[in-house]
C-alpha cells in the first residue's frame, strides 16, 4: 500500500486542548495564540466550541474569540457545535466549518452528550442541514472509536454504522477519535481496513491521544494505509478526563517533526510553530508535555 502523497495537520489545540485545561485563559490570550497559529502555515485551526459555558467554562467566550481573531487567507477556522442554538452563535461569528460530535459507544454518548445515540442523530441532522444551507462545510467527530472508558472494546460495525449515518446526513469529513488513548497500530489498521471498503480515505481523519505513548505509532500505521489527515494539539495540550494524569492530544510539534523528517512538506514553519508553542506555554504558566517542547525547555533548541 503506497504512503500518502501529502500530510495535512489539523490543529485542535484552541478547542480540544484548552477545554481540558484547568487554567482558564483570558479572551485576549486566546486571540493572541490563534493569531500566532495563523502565521505558522497551518491550513486548519479549530478555534473554539459553542457548547454551553456550563459544560465547558474554559471556552465560554467562544463568540468573542471567533469574532476577534485575525483571519488569514487559506486557513479554515472551525468550531465545535452541539445543537442549533450553538450553531446560531457559530454562524454569527462566521466560522468556516462546523464540527458536530457524538460517540461510538452508547454509554459514553450518554455521559458526554446526555443523550442516546438515536436521539443525538436527530439533533445533529438539524445542525448539519442548517449549516449546509449557510454554505458551511461540516465535520463529524466520533469519539471512543478504539475503546470506551465505560464499555471497553467498541465494535467496528458500530463505528461503520455511525460513519455511514453521518455521511448520509451530509458531513464532508469524519474524524475518528481515540478518546482515551488506548489504540495500538494493529488495531488502527484493522479498523481502517474495514472502513476503507465503504468510505474514501480522504473523507476520514484520525484523532489520536497520547495517553499511553502510542499516538505517533498509530499515525504511522494509518499512513501505511494511505491516510493523510491527522488532528493534533500544539505542545500536546489537553488531557483525558477519563484517565487521570494522562497526557493529552497527539502533539502537533511532534507530529510535524516526524513527517518533515520523512520528507513531507506540510507548509508549516517549524520555527513559527515553536514560537506559538512558547507563547501558549507562557500564558498557561506550565511546561507543555510534547517531546519537542521538552527539548526547548531544557535549552536544547533556541526559539
Amino acid at each position: 500500500m503506497p504512503l500518502p502523497e501529502r500530510i495535512q495537520i489539523k490543529e485542535v489545540g484552541p478547542r480540544d486542548g484548552l477545554q481540558n485545561e484547568t487554567e482558564i485563559l483570558s479572551t485576549e490570550a486566546k486571540i493572541e495564540w490563534i493569531n500566532a497559529l495563523s502565521q505558522t502555515g497551518l491550513s486548519y485551526i479549530e478555534i473554539t466550541s459553542f457548547v454551553h459555558p456550563k459544560w465547558i467554562p474554559q471556552l465560554a467566550d467562544a463568540l468573542e474569540v471567533a469574532s476577534a481573531i485575525r483571519r488569514k487567507e487559506g486557513v479554515t477556522y472551525a468550531a465545535l457545535v452541539p445543537n442549533l442554538k450553538g450553531l446560531q452563535r457559530a454562524l454569527q461569528a462566521d466560522v468556516d466549518e462546523v464540527a458536530v460530535f457524538m460517540s461510538a459507544s452508547e454509554a459514553h454518548n450518554k455521559k458526554n452528550i446526555n443523550k442516546s445515540i438515536g436521539d443525538t442523530y436527530r439533533v445533529l441532522n438539524e445542525v448539519i442541514e442548517e449549516a449546509k444551507e449557510e454554505q458551511k462545510s461540516v465535520r463529524g467527530y466520533i469519539s471512543t472509536v478504539f475503546g470506551c472508558p465505560y464499555e471497553g472494546k467498541v465494535s467496528v460495525d458500530d463505528v461503520l454504522r455511525i460513519c455511514d449515518r453521518l455521511f448520509e446526513m451530509g458531513i464532508d469529513e469524519c474524524s475518528l477519535g481515540d478518546t482515551i488513548g488506548v489504540a495500538n497500530p494493529k488495531q488502527v489498521q484493522d479498523v481502517l481496513t474495514k472502513l476503507e471498503r465503504y468510505f474514501p480515505k480522504h473523507s476520514l481523519a484520525l484523532h489520536f491521544h497520547n495517553t499511553r505513548g502510542t499516538a505517533l505509532a498509530n499515525v504511522w500505521a494509518a499512513m501505511e494505509l494511505g491516510y493523510e489527515r491527522f488532528d493534533s494539539a500544539l505542545g500536546g495540550l489537553g488531557g483525558c478526563p477519563y484517565a487521570k494524569g494522562a497526557s493529552g492530544n497527539l502533539a502537533t510539534d511532534d507530529l510535524l517533526y516526524m513527517v518533515q523528517e520523512m520528507g513531507y512538506n506540510t507548509g508549516i514553519d517549524e520555527l513559527k510553530l515553536r514560537e506559538a508553542a512558547s507563547l501558549i506555554q507562557g500564558h498557561l504558566n506550565k511546561e507543555l508535555p510534547s517531546h519537542q517542547m521538552s527539548i526547548v525547555n531544557r535549552g536544547g533548541i533556541q526559539v
